[in-house]
This record gives C-alpha cells, sequence and structure tokens, in this order.
C-alpha cells in the first residue's frame, strides 16, 4: 500500500477525530456559551466512524487521538473504542488515545484500559474551583480530579494539556506544576488560538506567550531542552529538579508547521489538512455513496492529503487576529 506522503514529502501517520461536537464544558475560549450543535442526522455513525479510520489505517496512519467536543460523551462510544483496539493486537495501529476534559473519567477509565487506551490528554486550564467554574462555565474541578485520579489509578499515563491565558493562569504554574510533578504526570502548555466566535471574550488579551512561560520556568527550575520530536507540535523541555517533560505547544509564536505529520476529520466527515487553515475535503458523501467498497473513500482521502498546506497564519503579533477561524475548536477536534 502507497502511504500518505502530502505535497511537501511530509508522511501522513497520525489521525485525529472528532467523534462530536457536543461538550458538557463551554469553555471561554472554545465554545460561546449558548452553542448550536449540529443536527445529529450530520453526524457520522460509530459504525462510520469504524469504517473511516480503518480505512485511515489501512493507508498508513499508525497513531489514531479521539477527539470532541468531549468525545466520552458520545452515547455508546466505548463500543466504538472496543472495536478500534482490533487494530491494535493485529499492529496494524502503534497507539490509540484521545483528549478530554476529564469530566466522564471516573465512569470509563478501566473501560478505555480494556480496550488498549495506555495514555490521555486532559485538558485543564487551572487547579483553583472557582476559576475552573468560571472558564468552563459549567464545569465542575472535583470531578475532573476524581476522573485524573481514577485514571492514573487503572495505569492510563496522563498527560495534563493547559491553555496559557493571561490574567488568568500566570500565577499556577508553579502549583499546577508541582501537582503535575507529585502524580507522575507531564504538562503541556498551548497558546491560546483563535477559533470560532466566542462572544464577548478577547482573544488578544487572553494571549500569554509560552515565550513568557519559559521564562518563568527559568526563573524557578534547571530547564534543559529536549530533542524529542513527535511530529506533532510541542517542543520539550526537563525540569531537573522534578525530572518532568514540560511541553510547549506555540502556533502564535513559533510556527510548528514544518513536521506535521496529522490530519483531522470532523464529526460530519469533513478532512481538514490543517487546523488554521479552512482547506477541507468533504468524505461523507464517498463514505455513505459506496458502502461496500472502499475505493471511493480511499481516493478521496488521498486526493485530499495532496492539498495539504505548508503550514497555517495564525499570528498575534500585530496585534489584530491574523488568520482567526471561523470554525469551533470542537467541531475540528483539537
Amino acid at each position: 500500500m502507497v502511504p500518505l506522503i502530502d505535497p511537501f514529502q511530509r508522511a501522513i501517520t497520525y489521525l485525529r477525530v472528532s467523534v462530536t461536537d457536543r461538550c458538557d464544558f463551554r469553555c471561554v475560549y472554545c465554545m460561546s456559551e449558548n452553542m448550536t450543535f449540529l443536527p445529529k442526522k450530520e453526524l457520522l455513525t460509530l459504525e462510520e466512524l469504524d469504517r473511516m479510520c480503518s480505512t485511515f489505517v489501512h493507508l498508513g496512519v499508525r497513531k489514531l487521538r479521539i477527539t470532541g467536543g468531549e468525545p466520552l460523551v458520545r452515547k455508546g462510544i466505548m463500543t466504538f473504542f472496543e472495536s478500534m483496539s482490533r487494530h491494535l493486537d493485529s499492529g496494524d495501529l502503534d497507539e490509540l488515545t484521545l483528549t478530554t476534559n476529564g469530566s466522564q473519567l471516573e465512569r470509563f477509565a478501566q473501560q478505555l484500559y480494556d480496550t488498549g487506551v495506555r495514555r490521555i490528554n486532559v485538558s485543564l486550564d487551572t487547579l483553583d474551583e472557582k476559576k475552573f467554574a468560571d472558564i468552563t462555565r459549567w464545569g465542575r474541578l472535583e470531578q475532573v480530579l476524581r476522573g485524573v485520579d481514577a485514571a492514573l489509578a487503572v495505569g492510563l499515563r496522563v498527560k495534563i494539556n493547559a491553555v496559557a491565558l493571561k490574567d488568568f493562569n500566570e500565577e499556577e504554574l508553579t502549583t499546577m506544576t508541582k501537582w503535575c510533578a507529585d502524580r507522575g504526570m507531564d504538562l503541556t502548555w498551548i497558546e491560546v488560538m483563535p477559533m470560532g466566535d466566542i462572544g464577548n471574550e478577547d482573544r488578544l488579551g487572553q494571549y500569554w506567550s509560552l515565550k513568557d512561560v519559559r521564562k518563568a520556568y527559568e526563573n524557578s527550575y534547571a530547564v534543559t531542552d529536549l530533542a524529542e520530536r513527535t511530529g506533532g507540535p510541542a517542543r520539550y523541555v526537563r525540569l531537573e529538579e522534578t525530572g518532568q517533560k514540560i511541553g510547549f505547544i506555540t502556533p502564535l509564536s513559533h510556527n510548528f508547521c514544518e513536521s506535521c505529520n496529522r490530519v483531522r476529520v470532523t464529526c460530519t466527515g469533513e478532512i481538514y489538512m490543517c487546523l488554521g487553515q479552512e482547506d477541507m475535503a468533504d468524505l461523507r458523501e464517498p463514505l455513505r455513496a459506496s458502502p461496500k467498497d472502499d475505493t471511493p473513500l480511499e481516493d478521496a482521502i488521498r486526493a485530499a492529503i495532496l492539498l495539504k498546506p505548508k503550514g497555517h497564519d495564525f499570528d498575534y503579533s500585530r496585534q489584530k487576529l491574523d488568520g482567526q477561524m471561523p470554525r469551533h475548536m470542537s467541531h475540528t477536534g483539537g
């Protein structure tokens, strides 16, 4: 099978799939408070998601990350994980994982582990209960913390993803780092991305450059750069005092596109070749038009990969929202 290679000779081996645009939180940098969600009939069924992901695996994808919205609020989602585990058993897939807000982990941690998931990312921006309620609008911090503990207890490796937000979690850098270190968890900071209409929230006011985050670490820790590259957006350092790995995802202050090995498929079957571009292709139509023959779907995937751009256009440097995307992150999947 000829592998998926984009026009810039990058092999596409990593697929992120949003299984729902729905979420039980309304984080202020991700969604408006009163979201209008997609009609359920537009979403791919779990069986269609299985066929879609399996086709990508057949074409050389080795890592599959399930996202949302919040993936664990999708009804019946564990049957999908159970089905996809066959690709782990066959050796065709190296990793099946997910990104979650943690709200449902207490319920599903053991089932996830049983299906072959070994590593998860939990999005968590603050350990302050009031601030957590403010930023998620609907969320309950204690529920998430119990979920993290449940995941660790069953043997899942947990990485915390925190969006760096100016005048919000700046003073929590040391607190969150220590909390993660005490539990053997790595921590990745992410610059807020200009995606979707979020009402009255100020994107520029939210932006806390990770250059400043790194300086804050250097004031308190011995920081060692790591050469580790996963094909993903993060650059890593090690804090010598704790031994933990700290990641920096910097779409705004440092473009990471040269090593991009991934594409994203939405819950409606749209493939986005770049998170920061609007170019997309419809995979739902060939998927549904030919239910017993995957050739049209494979052809559509290959055609989409040939349109993958070199990089995105996010830019805050001129104090305006260059490259802002009209779609919400919850639609594409983070």
